[in-house]
């Protein structure tokens, strides 16, 4: 079966409904704008761009790797002005505490008497900028894992819910290695894409140095609230997905799994361990949201492969034969796509 069979161009149920119709038409206006807005500070990286706004509709996070000065902080940055959300920014470094992120107990005096008093940190906000988040220790990068996953923080026994929208962006600098502390795998799983800058063209660096050498002005529209976002989120869960899709996304998952009997040789060759069931979720999730960004009300396996490795290549643990031979994880993820099948019906 073709995606063509699986797409359709009208209505279909789960979104029949003429609210949810004019939600979805928001979302693709939304979309646009926002783009537009983003354009006037960012030059380039158009699938960047594209991945980063389908997780904030999906509701999911992101780490977004690049080498230095490449726009990382600026974008996540342009985003949230964008939105008016709360915005807290965490410069990661080795001496952060989990404290320093989540928050403390004080002793506050009031009439006389002295009590404790749970002082909320930066954590608590809409967008949270984690940046050069491998700078720190697993003990306080592990401070994020409840924020990321439920949408609380629990200190000293008391759970605090967190503010909604809640979108975490971390970034982290892939070529230095003095210093950094590779992220736990419990960690990365937790963020639904990792997003890779690459550098910019000749013509779009020539912009950029244009842009940025005389005076600009950076200000920015806001088309959309965080309200709209949350509905967003509700409305790409209602978006129907055909069982073989589904299929296909799990299929893709489990191939990048050694110990499956049935996965390629080449997985068992270069793989220590695959993705986990958060992978499979993320791909269908997501593929929600990029059919309805494309006008689509169903998802097909083209938005299932063309979002496969950002959700897949911070999942997948390379052995020393992969790094011997210099093979990386959006090549297993190319591999793994070209070899496995659609289902048949």
């Amino acid at each position: 079966m073709t995606d063509t069979e699986i797409v359709h161009d009208t209505p279909v149920a789960g979104l029949e409904d003429h609210d949810d119709l004019a939600l979805v038409k928001k979302m693709q206006q939304g979309r646009d704008q926002m783009v537009q807005e983003i354009r006037k500070v960012i030059v380039g990286q158009d699938a960047v761009i594209e991945e980063l706004l389908i997780s904030l509709f999906a509701g999911g996070h992101c780490l977004v790797t690049g080498v230095p000065g490449l726009a990382k902080t600026l974008l996540i940055k342009t985003v949230a002005d964008i939105l008016q959300l709360d915005f807290s920014r965490i410069q990661f470094t080795p001496d952060l505490m989990p404290s320093d992120v989540v928050g403390a107990e004080i002793v506050e005096e009031h009439e006389g008497r002295r009590k404790l008093v749970f002082v909320k940190g930066p954590i608590f906000t809409n967008i949270l900028l984690a940046d050069e988040i491998n700078r720190t220790p697993p003990k306080t990068q592990s401070s994020l894992l409840e924020a990321m996953e439920e949408r609380q923080v629990t200190a000293a026994g008391v759970t605090h819910k967190m503010a909604q929208p809640f979108f975490v962006l971390a970034t982290q600098n892939p070529i230095e290695l003095e210093g950094t502390y590779p992220l736990p795998e419990a960690q990365l799983d937790r963020f639904m894409f990792k997003i890779e800058l690459g550098y910019l063209t000749e013509e779009e660096e020539v912009q950029v140095v244009s842009t940025t050498t005389r005076t600009m002005d950076k200000t920015v529209a806001h088309p959309l609230s965080g309200e709209d976002i949350l509905a967003f989120q509700r409305i790409a869960r209602q978006v129907p997905a055909a069982q073989s899709v589904i299929q296909y996304a799990v299929r893709l998952v489990h191939a990048t799994r050694p110990q499956n009997e049935h996965a390629p040789d080449f997985v068992k060759d270069w793989v220590t361990w695959g993705a986990g069931i958060r992978a499979s979720q993320n791909l269908v999730l997501a593929g929600k949201v990029r059919a309805l960004l494309h006008g689509r009300y169903n998802v097909s396996y083209n938005d299932i492969r063309a979002l496969a490795p950002s959700v897949l290549r911070h999942r997948l643990q390379l052995n020393f034969h992969a790094e011997a031979e210099r093979i990386s994880s959006d090549e297993v993820i190319r591999r793994v796509i070209e070899t496995v099948q659609e289902p048949s019906l």
